[in-house]
């Protein structure tokens, strides 16, 4: 995943979001089929609540599966899960404090992704803190999603990420509720188009999701 540290233009890149993880290891193999259908950038890594050790031990899991397939795995977990399992950043949801500690202790080692954004002035805010990347929209199973209530609507989303891909250098991540919503998201220039269960749940599996999402990105770079 391109780090806002190098500001060198790159295409829409794919991001893949997980479904909220118990079993890493069934998932290995799942995930090797969708990152070997075409270019991934990067993993968000989800993982359903337990202690801090299994945390570490899920990731631990999953980070060389993502890496060899080669993408970037960024988890939403602890700064110290983050560090110890070997992921390479951490996806957190915006909140001022918790932001500035995960750069501090993290970059430029590994990068620090945000999500969660409320709002522009979020987002700027979350920039100007040192975040290698901002996310617009979230999953529908997302904990943050669920605590907020109120997921934004899609065409809010596409109008926030032409909005930052136009002023800012920090990358934007569009997050898109189904595999359609891709080529909107890359004709707005979205440095990422992340997807998350629309790929797990493809009736013709992951594989076949990945290839039809990248057909997407360039027909929507293209227009």
């Amino acid at each position: 995943m391109r780090d806002s540290r190098n500001p060198d233009p790159v295409e829409t890149q794919l991001v893949l979001v997980t479904p909220l993880l118990e079993d890493p290891e069934g998932f290995v193999p799942i995930l090797a089929g969708a990152l070997a259908a075409g270019p991934v950038a990067a993993v968000i890594a989800r993982f359903a609540p337990c202690d801090e050790r299994t945390l570490v031990n899920r990731i631990k899991v999953l980070a060389p599966a993502a890496q060899k397939g080669g993408a970037a795995l960024m988890a939403e977990a602890s700064v110290e899960a983050v560090a110890r399992g070997g992921a390479d950043g951490i996806h957190l949801r915006f909140q001022a404090e918790t932001l500035a500690e995960a750069v501090s202790r993290l970059a430029p080692q590994r990068m620090v992704g945000v999500g969660g954004l409320k709002s522009k002035d979020d987002a700027m805010a979350a920039g100007e803190a040192g975040a290698d990347y901002v996310m617009f929209g979230e999953a529908q199973s997302s904990r943050y999603a669920e605590k907020d209530g109120v997921l934004p609507p899609f065409h809010a989303v596409v109008e926030r990420v032409a909005w930052w891909a136009e002023v800012f250098q920090v990358p934007v991540v569009g997050f898109a509720p189904d595999i359609a919503g891709v080529e909107a998201l890359a004709r707005a220039r979205a440095d990422f188009v992340a997807l998350g269960e629309p790929v797990w749940d493809h009736p013709e599996g992951p594989a076949a999701a990945v290839g039809a999402a990248l057909a997407l990105i360039r027909a929507g770079a293209a227009a």
